[in-house]
C-alpha cells in the first residue's frame, strides 16, 4: 500500500503568477483556465470563473496524472470511491486487459474498479507540455 493520494488526471497551468486547473482546447493552442474566485479577465460561469488564453501566454502547462500497476500491468487511476480505485488500462494489449477483468468502454480503452490494495506502485506524474513553438521543436 502507498501513502500517495490518487488525484486522477488533469491539466494545471501557471498564468500571471497564479496556478490554475486548466483544460486544453477547443483549438490545440487554446487553454481554458479555471478559478474558484474572481480574477481579472475571468468570466463567471456557474460557480467558478474561467478565461481562455493562448498556450504561449502561459508560464507553464503540465498534465498531472496518477499512475500505478494492477496485476503487473500499467494503469491510470481515474477516481477513488468506496468500492476501490477506478482505473484505466495503460498497456497495449486488449486481450490482456480483458483477461485482467477490464471492460471495454471505447475502442482500445478499458476500465475496471478494483480494491485499492490491488493497485501497486501508485505515484503522481507531472508531464510538462510545451507552451511555445520553440519548445515543441526542441529549441529554447
Amino acid at each position: 500500500m502507498t501513502d500517495v493520494e490518487p488525484v486522477g488526471c488533469g491539466y494545471l497551468a501557471r498564468y500571471r503568477g497564479h496556478t490554475h486547473p486548466a483544460a486544453v482546447g477547443p483549438d490545440s493552442d487554446d487553454v481554458v483556465l479555471f478559478s474558484e474566485e474572481p480574477r481579472e479577465g475571468f468570466e463567471q460561469a456557474d460557480g467558478y470563473w474561467r478565461l481562455t488564453v493562448r498556450r504561449d501566454e502561459l508560464e507553464w502547462l503540465m498534465l498531472v496524472r496518477t499512475v500505478g500497476a494492477f496485476a503487473g500491468e500499467p494503469c491510470l487511476v481515474l477516481d477513488e470511491d468506496t468500492d476501490g480505485l477506478h482505473i484505466a488500462y495503460a498497456g497495449h494489449n486488449g486481450t490482456q486487459a480483458e483477461a485482467l477483468g477490464y471492460w471495454m468502454v471505447d475502442h482500445g480503452a478499458y476500465e475496471v474498479v478494483v480494491p485499492r490494495e490491488e493497485v501497486t506502485s501508485i505515484r503522481v506524474e507531472r508531464i510538462p507540455i510545451p507552451c511555445r513553438p520553440a519548445e515543441a521543436a526542441g529549441g529554447s
